[in-house]
């Protein structure tokens, strides 16, 4: 079983929760708080859990409180380097997001769960499905396409996101994926696209 998580920047905002098992069957959630999220980490005990949300520091940067001239990870020009849209670290709601992220990251990590970052408006532009602003009925239509079973119109753009992210947590453990970045910071895994 795969977790995907559509990681909210604080908790008083929904964060999407996806469980996807081999069937291709998903059951989705939205859960506001840390403990909400990792006491169902905890019960579901996944193979591996893919956060939408930036899990490290750029290398040479301390914190995101202290001024300084690092603002991308390697990862991050990747995804320039390929044309993708994203917000980076340091640009305001980002900050809170990140310090979540690399908080969570560390406490699912003590559990011995593997955590991944990934980014699902990088693994829909690289999957040919449509993003969440083209309309949720074209993203659904687009998560069918992979035969994810369960999926219903009514579902919120955080949950939508974090099926997204569970299908590529998929996708990482049958090896069908690309992983972007530097090691000594974080690699963000994607898939490898269609040709």
């Amino acid at each position: 079983m795969f977790v995907g998580i559509d990681l909210a920047g604080v908790e008083t905002r929904p964060t999407g929760f996806c469980v996807l098992n081999k069937k291709m069957e998903i059951v989705t959630f939205l859960l506001y708080t840390d403990k909400q999220i990792l006491e169902k980490i905890l019960k579901l005990r996944p193979k591996v859990v893919a956060i939408d949300a930036p899990l490290a520091l750029p290398l040479g940067r301390k914190s995101l409180e202290r001024r300084s001239n690092i603002h991308l990870r390697e990862c991050d020009r990747g995804l320039l380097r390929m044309k993708i849209k994203f917000f980076p670290i340091t640009l305001g709601p980002m900050r809170s997001l990140t310090k979540r992220g690399i908080r969570l990251k560390r406490k699912i990590e003590r559990e011995g769960i593997e955590v991944i970052e990934t980014y699902p408006g990088a693994i829909q532009d690289l999957l040919k499905i449509p993003r969440k602003n083209k309309g949720i009925k074209k993203l659904v239509s687009g998560l069918k396409r992979f035969g994810i079973r369960g999926l219903s119109g009514k579902m919120s753009d955080h949950e939508l996101d974090a099926i997204t992210c569970a299908l590529l947590g998929k996708m990482y453990s049958e090896g069908n994926y690309m992983a972007i970045g530097n090691p000594k910071e974080i690699l963000m895994i994607l898939p490898k696209g269609l040709a």
